[in-house]
C-alpha cells in the first residue's frame, strides 16, 4: 500500500471515530431498569432496547435487579442518564434508591413507564404521584380517582373500589386526545394497536396529569365501557413522567404504534421536545396492525 493511499485510510479511520464518538455523544442516554415483574421482562426489554436505539436517538443500557428482595448493594446512578424506563414490577427498591429516584426526577429528569410498571409500589406516595394513576397493588378509592374520557374531557370517578383491572387480550383503536402535544403531533387522530392488556379502573392522585390518547375498553372484551386512559404524560418537580399502559409482551410491543409513542415519549420526557419524525400514516393506520421487529 502507498504512503499516500495509508495516509488517507488512516485519516478516514480517524474520521469516522470522531463522527463515531460525536454521534454518541449527542444520543439520549436511557437506562431500563428490569428483573422482576408479573410480566415476561426478559422478553420485552430486549423489544424496547431496539426499539428505541434504531431511531438513533438513544444509547440504551439495562439495569437488572436481583430475585427477591433488593440490597443495598443494587445502586443505579440515576444521574448518568437523561431518562430511566421502568420494566419493572416486583419488591420494593432500598430507601436509598428511592429517595434518590425522587430527587432525580424531581430536579429534572425523565422518567417512562411501561405497562405493569405501574403496577408496582402501591404504598410509595412519591412514585404514585410520579405515574399520576396505577393499578393492583392494593390502590383503591384511598388512592385516589379513576379517570375516564368522556364528552370531550377527564372525569375523575371518586367511586369506592379497587384500583386496576382488564378485560380480553384484543387488539384495539387508540385515539389521540391531545394533538397538540409533542408527543402527539403529527401522528393519526386513530390507530389500531396489536394485541394486549386495556388496563381500566387505574387510581391515583392524578395531579399535574395530562392524559394524551384513550381506547374504548368494550364491554364485549370485557371491559368497562369507557374510554380509558392509555397515554399519560405527568410534570412531578422539575421531572417530566410519560406513562404508557400498552406493552403486555414482545408480541404487542412489536407493534409500530408502541414503538413509535414509546420513542417519542423517552425523548419528551428526557428533554421536553420531540425531534422525532412522525411515521408515514401507513406505518399507524386505523384498520389494521404494523408491525416491526428486531433482526435475529
Amino acid at each position: 500500500m502507498s504512503m499516500r493511499r495509508r495516509g488517507w485510510l488512516l485519516g478516514l479511520l480517524c474520521f469516522a471515530a470522531t463522527c463515531q464518538t460525536l454521534c454518541a455523544a449527542g444520543k439520549l442516554k436511557v437506562l431500563i431498569i428490569d428483573g422482576q415483574n408479573n410480566h415476561d421482562w426478559r422478553a420485552t426489554t430486549p423489544v424496547m432496547k431496539w426499539a428505541l436505539e434504531q431511531t438513533g436517538r438513544f444509547t440504551v443500557e439495562v439495569s437488572t435487579t436481583p430475585d427477591g428482595a433488593i440490597g443495598d448493594d443494587w445502586r443505579p446512578k440515576f444521574s448518568d442518564y437523561d431518562v430511566i424506563l421502568s420494566n419493572y414490577n416486583g419488591h420494593d427498591w432500598p430507601e436509598a434508591v428511592r429517595t434518590a429516584f425522587v430527587e432525580y426526577v424531581r430536579n429534572g429528569g425523565g422518567f417512562v413507564s411501561v405497562h405493569a410498571a405501574d403496577n408496582s409500589f402501591g404504598g410509595w406516595r412519591e412514585f404514585n404521584e410520579m405515574i399520576g394513576v396505577g393499578g393492583w397493588g392494593g390502590r383503591n378509592e384511598k388512592s385516589g380517582p379513576m379517570l375516564y374520557w368522556q364528552d370531550g374531557k377527564i372525569v375523575r370517578d371518586e367511586s369506592p373500589g379497587s384500583g386496576g383491572t382488564h378485560g380480553a387480550y384484543h387488539e384495539f383503536v387508540v385515539e389521540t386526545r391531545v394533538p397538540t402535544h409533542p408527543i402527539m403531533k403529527g401522528l393519526p387522530p386513530k390507530w389500531k394497536h396489536a394485541a394486549d392488556e386495556l388496563y381500566a379502573k387505574m387510581r391515583g392522585p392524578a395531579t399535574n396529569l395530562t392524559v394524551i390518547a384513550t381506547a374504548f375498553s368494550a364491554p364485549d372484551k370485557d371491559g368497562t365501557g369507557k374510554h380509558e386512559p392509555i397515554l399519560m404524560v405527568i410534570n412531578y418537580g422539575k421531572g417530566r413522567v410519560f406513562h404508557t399502559v400498552l406493552g403486555h409482551d414482545a408480541h404487542t410491543m412489536a407493534g409500530s404504534g408502541f414503538q413509535v409513542t414509546l420513542a417519542r415519549g423517552t425523548e419528551w420526557a428526557a428533554t421536553g421536545k420531540v425531534t422525532l419524525p412522525p411515521p408515514k400514516p401507513e406505518d399507524m393506520p386505523a384498520d389494521t396492525v404494523v408491525t416491526r421487529t428486531p433482526p435475529k
